[in-house]
């Protein structure tokens, strides 16, 4: 079970400065749908330089012209990128052929997919690295959470690896390791806290324990 960094709400430099504070606990880091609109794909070109050891997400939830973006993105140094569920199948499978030749992974984000459990095993078949369940940040602000959708795609995925993302903090991570992704997302659960290192150090600890 691996521990994914999202960060959204930070410029380049200030994303450095949060991953130096906790790279020791973490397994990849995510460049931010928001930081990619607001710093380009310069933003995962110049994470990946400052940490070569590192997994490099890049979350950019492509929707079409799938091949040309994940290409872009493994020029930027990005080890997985991210498309929709809901996109096209070609779409989907022009990422993950593109993804091959590239020797990079493709995460399928599963936000707004109404049939998880049919969608999660189409995409199963495509060919997808891995499939994340996602409650977006406008669900969790009416307290929604996709505990429920991870053991649900979960009893239909075979290959893929799955994933878990969406407000997941540390009061909740238990239940969230409980369904045994391999994958969990966290963002303002390490980035918003006054100690990071500590957050982060804490919820490896208890995915240890698993």
């Amino acid at each position: 079970m691996e521990l994914q960094l999202a960060l959204d709400l930070v410029d380049i430099p200030g994303a450095i400065e949060v991953i130096k504070e906790v790279e020791e606990h973490i397994d990849i880091v995510e460049i931010g749908t928001p930081v990619v609109i607001n710093e380009g794909l310069r933003a995962v070109k110049e994470v990946k330089s400052a940490f070569p050891n590192l997994t490099v997400l890049a979350d950019l939830k492509i929707m079409d012209a799938a091949g040309y973006e994940v290409m872009k993105a493994s020029e930027a140094g990005a080890d997985i990128i991210t498309i929709l569920g809901a996109a096209e199948d070609e779409s989907i499978k022009g990422a993950i052929e593109e993804a091959k030749k590239q020797n990079k992974k493709i995460l399928v984000d599963m936000i707004a997919v109404k049939d998880l459990v049919k969608r999660a095993e189409e995409l199963d078949k495509l060919g997808a690295d891995y499939i994340c369940v996602h409650t977006g940040y406008d669900l969790q602000a009416v307290g929604q959470n996709s505990f429920a959708d991870l053991a649900a795609i979960k009893s239909v995925v075979k290959n893929a690896k799955t994933a878990i993302a969406g407000g997941i903090k540390l009061d909740t991570i238990a239940e969230a390791i409980q369904a045994k992704p391999d994958l969990i997302i966290v963002g303002g659960g390490i980035a918003g806290q006054d100690d990071k290192k500590a957050a982060a150090a804490k919820m490896k600890e208890l995915m240890a324990q698993g």
